[in-house]
């Protein structure tokens, strides 16, 4: 889509929000029963789509429960379509921050879009719980760019970029004999720092780093990498950008007649990725986290049997976040300062048993990463990377 017209369309967006106007509506309620908003902020369209649609499932699914049990406050969602693009998210956001109606908001999902949306969230002072921004100055007090620490507002119930790169640096060179390997981001705010925690976990474990690159993330036409790839010797090729270039990257890296293993980070993380590389992406060692089925198998009969889909990724994260939310409502926390404190001082177990209390700069001590295979087009869970 042309990006003129996504910002046209995310200023109409901003336009309905400042009054008032939700984009989903959860339940139905009497008349006088109060309502508060959550929102929930992350790629809805455009090529990242699948993983906000997954993500804001979870919380519908979560929002709809509450509903069912606690009707003297209804809750509504408010649906921030960013497009996993700071552009856009610079755009929706200062209109989400205005509207004081929500309370807070799951996300955002991408950690460009993150630092792109914090000045208005902080402003604004909207709590924030993100289920898959990973970036690791969102939580640094010390990081080089000062803007993108999230706190007060930002926090985050998934494991960090600094643990995420050695994961996938081990889990893209296990088994391989006399591993040599090519690392590539797509030079995004996401892609370029996961890249250098993977360079880290590679030199940890003495495994030769042969050849870089870094390429926009609307590259289309990989040769010149590819060209790179196949000079360096690389039997093993670590990209860290997202799902959707990533799949168009291993077309042609297979094309190209190379069997160097793929490996990629959780911005491939998406059952679209097998789906869009076809055949292509057999093999591909993907780092990520379990998914509902894994943490709570009952769970996800009764979210398929709701929904009428299966859960998708981040499911587990995305609920647990939103009842995070939902247990401060419940608490009667209906301001944004209420809210605010709540998470700040949260401690309670998710859907899967993890224990969630957040440090002072908004993170939690998290599992880790799993590796993940694909086998037959479809992204298999082969355990934690240890």
């Amino acid at each position: 889509m042309n990006k003129k017209i996504q910002r046209t369309l995310a200023l109409v967006a901003v336009a309905g929000l400042a009054f008032g106007v939700v984009a989903t509506s959860s339940a139905q309620a009497a008349p006088k029963t109060k309502t508060v908003y959550l929102a929930y902020q992350g790629p809805l369209s455009g090529g990242e789509a699948s993983t906000g649609i997954d993500e804001q499932n979870a919380v519908k699914y979560a929002i709809k429960l509450y509903m069912a049990t606690n009707p003297k406050v209804k809750v509504e969602l408010v649906s921030v379509d960013d497009q996993g693009d700071p552009s856009v998210a610079a755009v929706v956001a200062p209109g989400v921050g205005l509207n004081k109606k929500i309370i807070g908001l799951v996300g955002p999902a991408y950690s460009g879009a993150t630092i792109a949306s914090l000045p208005y969230y902080k402003a604004g002072r909207l709590p924030l719980v993100s289920p898959s921004a990973t970036r690791v100055s969102l939580t640094d007090p010390k990081a080089a760019n000062k803007s993108d620490y999230g706190k007060p507002v930002f926090y985050r119930i998934v494991a960090t970029d600094d643990k995420q790169g050695p994961a996938l640096a081990k889990w893209a060179t296990k088994g391989v004999t006399s591993p040599k390997v090519f690392v590539f981001d797509d030079q995004s705010g996401y892609a370029v720092p996961l890249a250098g925690y993977v360079n880290a976990g590679l030199k940890k474990l003495n495994i030769p780093q042969v050849g870089t690159d870094s390429v926009p993330n609307t590259t289309t036409d990989f040769a010149g990498t590819i060209a790179k790839i196949k000079a360096s010797g690389a039997n093993v090729v670590i990209y860290t950008g997202y799902y959707s270039q990533g799949a168009l990257f291993i077309k042609q890296l297979r094309d190209s007649g190379s069997t160097a293993i793929f490996g990629a980070g959780d911005g491939v993380f998406n059952s679209e990725f097998p789906k869009l590389a076809g055949k292509s992406a057999e093999g591909s060692r993907i780092t990520g986290v379990s998914g509902l089925g894994d943490a709570n198998p009952a769970v996800e009969v009764a979210f398929k049997k709701s929904m009428g889909v299966s859960s998708g990724v981040y499911a587990v994260e995305s609920f647990d976040a939103t009842n995070i939310f939902l247990e401060g409502i419940k608490a009667g926390k209906l301001s944004r300062n209420a809210m605010l404190n709540w998470v700040k001082a949260y401690k309670g177990i998710g859907v899967g048993g993890t224990e969630y209390k957040f440090n002072k700069h908004g993170d939690i001590e998290g599992d880790g990463f799993s590796g993940f295979e694909t086998v037959n087009g479809v992204l298999i869970n082969k355990g934690p990377v240890k």
